[in-house]
C-alpha cells in the first residue's frame, strides 16, 4: 500500500473497482469496493494520484477524494478506451484508467464545484420542459389533424390549436375529444409557465454576475448563453488558446490528414451539446437579426453572402466562442466604439477588448 503511486478507480452505483500501481506502472492492487467502503479506503491510503473516468457522478467522487488529500484526475472516456486490453471488465477498465492517467500528454477534465454543477441543472430542467412541450404540441396537432383541423408546425401555431380545442374559433369537436385535448392544452400552458420561470431565474443570475454581464456585450450573446458558459465551463484558463476552447465545444472541423495532405471534415460535435447548440443559435441570430456595424458582424454578413446559411452560422459560432474565451481569460468587454460621420452621429462601431 505504501508504494502505490497511481490508483485507477472505475466507479459505478454500488460496486467500485480499484487498480493500484507503483511509480513504474507495475500493478500492486486489484480489488472491489462497495459504495460504503470507498471513502474509508482512500482515507487509509497514502497520498497518491487517483484517476477516474469523467461521467455523471465523477465530479462528486473527485471532490470527496480530493478532500482526503489525494490528487484527483478526471479523464474523458474517449482517452481511456485505447488503453483497455482485449475484452471488457471492471478490472480492465480500472487498469486502463490508471495507465491513461500517467501519460505525459494526457488532457484532464476540470473538476466542477457543487455550485457549478447546480447551475447546470437549471439548463437540464429547461431542456426537459422544452422537449415535453414539443412532444405535447405535436401530439395535439396530430389529434386535431385526424378531425380535419391542420396548422403549420412549430410552437407559433399553438394559439390556433388551443382555440380549435376550446371552440373559440368556431371549430366544432366531439365533447370526448374536446375534454381529452383540453388536458393536453393545459399541460402545454403549464410547461410554458415553467420555462418562463426558469428563463427569469437565468436573467436574474446574469444581472448579478459580473462575468455574465461582460459576456452579454458580445453581439448575439444573451443571458441564457452567458449563464450556460459560466455554469458549463469551470475554468476557461485551462484552455491554452481560444481555438482550444472552440475545439472543446466541438465547433472546429475534424482533421483527417496524412502524408502531408490536409483534409478537414465536418465539425467534431464533441464537448457539451447544450452550449454548442446555444452558440449555433447565437451565430444564426448574428447573421439574421443583428444590424450593427461592428467588425465581427460585417465579417459575418460577408460570409453569409458566399456560404450556405448553416455553414456560416457554425463559423460565426466558432468566432463567438473565441471571443468568449478572450473576455473570460484576458478580461474586459466587447467594445463598440462610435466614430464620427458626416451627419454628426456615429453609425460605425469597432470591436475590441478593453
Amino acid at each position: 500500500m505504501e508504494n502505490i503511486a497511481t490508483i485507477g478507480l472505475d466507479i459505478a452505483k454500488n460496486v467500485f473497482q480499484v487498480h493500484g500501481a507503483d511509480k513504474d506502472g507495475a500493478p500492486l492492487l486489484d480489488r472491489k469496493l462497495s459504495r460504503a467502503e470507498v471513502l474509508g479506503f482512500f482515507e487509509r491510503l497514502p497520498r497518491c494520484v487517483v484517476a477516474l473516468e469523467a461521467c455523471g457522478t465523477a465530479h462528486y467522487w473527485a471532490r470527496c477524494i480530493s478532500e482526503l488529500g489525494h490528487e484527483v484526475r478526471l479523464i474523458h472516456a474517449t482517452y481511456v478506451k485505447p488503453f483497455v486490453k482485449r475484452g471488457k471488465t471492471d478490472a480492465l477498465d480500472a487498469q486502463a484508467i490508471a495507465e491513461a492517467a500517467t501519460q505525459k500528454t494526457m488532457r484532464f477534465v476540470p473538476i466542477k464545484s457543487v455550485d457549478q454543477q447546480a447551475a447546470t441543472m437549471i439548463f437540464g430542467a429547461r431542456s426537459l420542459f422544452v422537449r415535453q412541450r414539443a412532444q405535447a404540441t405535436n401530439a395535439l396537432r396530430g389529434h386535431l389533424s385526424e378531425l380535419g383541423f391542420t396548422t403549420n408546425t412549430g410552437l407559433a401555431s399553438f394559439k390556433s390549436l388551443a382555440a380549435a380545442v376550446r371552440g373559440t374559433d368556431g371549430t366544432q369537436l366531439p365533447k370526448i375529444a374536446r375534454d381529452a385535448l383540453e388536458e393536453i392544452v393545459l399541460q402545454i400552458e403549464r410547461l410554458s409557465e415553467r420555462i418562463e420561470k426558469l428563463d427569469r431565474e437565468i436573467v436574474e443570475r446574469a444581472d448579478r454576475d459580473e462575468d455574465m454581464r461582460r459576456l452579454m456585450t458580445i453581439p448575439g450573446i444573451g443571458p441564457r448563453i452567458a449563464a450556460a458558459v459560466k455554469a458549463i465551463v469551470p475554468d476557461p484558463s485551462e484552455y491554452k488558446t481560444a481555438r482550444h476552447f472552440a475545439a472543446w465545444i466541438g465547433l472546429t472541423p475534424k482533421s483527417h490528414s496524412s502524408g502531408g495532405k490536409i483534409l478537414l471534415g465536418h465539425i467534431s460535435k464533441m464537448g457539451n451539446r447544450e452550449l454548442r447548440s446555444l452558440l449555433y443559435l447565437a451565430g444564426a441570430t448574428v447573421l439574421g437579426t443583428v444590424k450593427d456595424d461592428s467588425g465581427m458582424v460585417r465579417w459575418s454578413k460577408r460570409l453569409k453572402a458566399r456560404r450556405p446559411f448553416k455553414v456560416a452560422a457554425v463559423a460565426v459560432a466558432n468566432k463567438l466562442a473565441r471571443i468568449i474565451w478572450a473576455i473570460l481569460v484576458k478580461g474586459g468587454v466587447y467594445v463598440r466604439v462610435k466614430t464620427a460621420s458626416n451627419s454628426g452621429v456615429a453609425a460605425g462601431e469597432v470591436q475590441g477588448l478593453a
